[in-house]
């Protein structure tokens, strides 16, 4: 009895037992709307359709079906054309078959051949498997099969009667569901396979941006650096040119200099991305020159004093050999952080320092200039918080390594751009005492 009920009061119990019909009427007819994407039919699929649907019209035609009726022969070929559209409309073409068939024949079970079961048969199994409706499609072999043994008191191929539904329409049912549940894993693992092809293309096409990224930041200091100390050559030619052809003829050799350096570094980086025909043959002409490091800075330190610039390199510590990485990147600070200083600061006295500690290399650009209040914007508009993109390049450089970059004004004016690469420290020999 419910609660607060009397007895004999089943109105919530009977509200109850309603809902779960509803709800279950609800999840049926769901089941049997529910639709999945339309799939594409081959136009030769289609042609081999209305080929097997032509050859078993003309085969129950001459299978012996009564023609007395008017409608006889319309009827036996309905029993067999839907098949030309059992991939296009595969549930309806079943249901037109059926009722074909139930038209035809009923109240004259014996007239039924080996077509007709065959085409019954492979009707079914095309509802189950190429139906989008694929829910009411299993309904439907259940209702067919109650509905024949209702109709036909007698069926073929010859098996015990009122059995040969079950025996075709369930099997039907299984066979199809398992295959059409086979295609559609097989077309998920298709597009899982394309997924996972378009996150590689995806990646690929990251690495090249990454990497066409590096080449411009080595074109960056490439370029920037030696057409800066091309262009106060030039300028400084041009002014003596008259009074001092002498100094003129020198500034011009820088400018030839800077020029060839900058090309030589150029071709290298071009033999990244495209090696020209020749790069194979090591010893060739077309070789390209290695990437500068430390050997080199003394000749760029050079340059840009006969660019002008008042530039001076101290070595202090025990120098020791380096990976070749670590003396491009100390190359590309130096170059960057002259270079800066040419574009922003004039020409101060300039100071460049390598400090070779026990466990890391410090490499220091110090000028005397006084900081320009345009050139920091200048210099920081790349990315926010940053010093330019060249120096935003160097800082990743470094940090490949472990190493730290700071640049920034000095206290006592000028500006200073400084690194620390960490390095393995050097071990010295222990001391053996003699007995």
């Amino acid at each position: 009895m419910p609660c607060g009920g009397v007895a004999g009061d089943n109105e919530r119990v009977s509200e109850s037992r309603r809902a779960l019909v509803r709800t279950g009427l609800a999840k049926a007819l769901a089941f049997v709307r529910s639709a999945e994407p339309r799939p594409t039919v081959s136009r030769r699929a289609i042609s081999f359709d209305a080929v097997l649907a032509a050859v078993a019209t003309v085969a129950a035609l001459a299978a012996g079906y009564p023609h007395a009726r008017p409608l006889g022969p319309l009827l036996v070929a309905m029993t067999t054309v839907p098949l030309a559209l059992r991939r296009v409309f595969p549930l309806t073409a079943f249901w037109v078959v059926m009722a074909a068939i139930i038209a035809s024949y009923y109240g004259d079970n014996d007239s039924a051949t080996l077509v007709t079961f065959l085409t019954v048969a492979f009707a079914a199994y095309s509802a189950v498997v190429h139906s989008r409706y694929h829910g009411a499609a299993l309904i439907s072999m259940p209702l067919v099969t109650v509905l024949v043994i209702a109709l036909f008191a007698n069926t073929s191929p010859p098996i015990p009667p009122r059995a040969t539904p079950l025996l075709i329409f369930i099997p039907i049912m299984i066979v199809g569901d398992a295959v059409h549940r086979w295609a559609r894993r097989a077309g998920d693992s298709g597009a899982r396979l394309r997924q996972a092809q378009a996150e590689y293309e995806a990646a690929t096409r990251r690495a090249l941006a990454l990497e066409r990224a590096r080449i411009a930041s080595e074109m960056h200091d490439v370029v920037t650096h030696n057409v800066s100390v091309m262009v106060v050559q030039a300028g400084a030619a041009r002014r003596v040119l008259s009074k001092d052809p002498d100094e003129a003829t020198k500034a011009l050799l820088a400018v030839e200099s800077s020029g060839r350096t900058a090309m030589t570094e150029l071709r290298h980086l071009l033999g990244l991305l495209s090696p020209p025909p020749g790069t194979a043959d090591a010893g060739g002409p077309a070789s390209l020159a290695p990437q500068p490091g430390l050997e080199e800075l003394r000749e760029m330190v050079d340059r840009v004093v006969t660019a002008g610039l008042p530039a001076a390199l101290h070595v202090t510590g025990t120098p020791r050999d380096l990976p070749p990485g670590v003396g491009l990147a100390v190359f590309r600070i130096v170059q960057e952080a002259l270079t800066n200083v040419l574009k922003h600061a004039g020409k101060p006295q300039t100071e460049v320092r390598l400090d070779y500690e026990p466990a890391a290399l410090v490499v220091e650009v110090a000028d005397d200039g006084l900081p320009i209040p345009a050139a920091v914007p200048a210099l920081d508009a790349a990315v926010p918080g940053g010093a330019g993109m060249g120096l935003l390049g160097l800082r990743e450089r470094v940090a490949l390594y472990g190493g730290e970059l700071a640049a920034g004004p000095r206290p006592g004016g000028g500006w200073l751009v400084k690194a620390r690469i960490p390095m393995e420290p050097v071990r010295i020999p222990a001391k053996v005492t003699p007995p």
